[in-house]
């Protein structure tokens, strides 16, 4: 179960200005680099953000190009998961990857700060602020074991394979 507070984003966030390119020459240093993260989208949110935290977006979430550093310091930053109607194809299999979920759901009922309360097992989201509850395609098991053990290398590691 995964609880915190949300972080509403809008459309077409990219990759971007969820790591600005002016930043580019930190990749090798990426607790510098997560400093930095959601900058362009809003300035205040690295200041604001707390572990446990959920980035809820509208449509295609993590467009532009394929970095992976995009969802790490978006984990790096504290936030457990990410909420958007729809995602960037190469950013989703990044952040699953990573060990981030990203979870497709019709966000529109979610506001800003709204504490939210996620089940990755039975897909329901409750929003605790307004009361409502959301659902969200179920996971398949392998990508849960991936996602609960911190990531595809990490389940690779203590596997050996993919336990299908």
């Amino acid at each position: 179960m995964l609880k915190g507070r949300a972080f509403k984003f809008g459309d077409s966030i990219s990759t971007d200005h969820i790591i600005p390119g002016r930043y580019a020459y930190l990749r090798s240093n990426l607790t510098e680099l997560a400093k930095h993260a959601m900058e362009d989208a809003d300035p205040t949110f690295m200041s604001r953000v707390r572990a446990g935290a959920l980035i809820v977006a509208g449509k295609n979430f993590g467009l532009g190009s394929s970095r992976e550093h995009a969802p790490l310091v978006i984990k790096m930053a504290g936030v457990s998961a990410i909420l958007a109607k729809s995602v960037a194809r190469i950013f989703f299999r990044n952040a699953i990857n990573l060990g981030l979920p990203v979870l497709l759901c019709d966000t529109d009922s979610i506001g800003d700060g709204d504490e939210l309360e996620v089940d990755l097992k039975t897909g329901i989201i409750r929003d605790i602020t307004a009361g409502g509850q959301l659902t969200f395609s179920k996971i398949p098991e392998i990508m849960l074991g991936i996602l609960n053990e911190g990531g595809l290398l990490a389940y690779l590691k203590k596997y050996g394979d993919f336990r299908l």
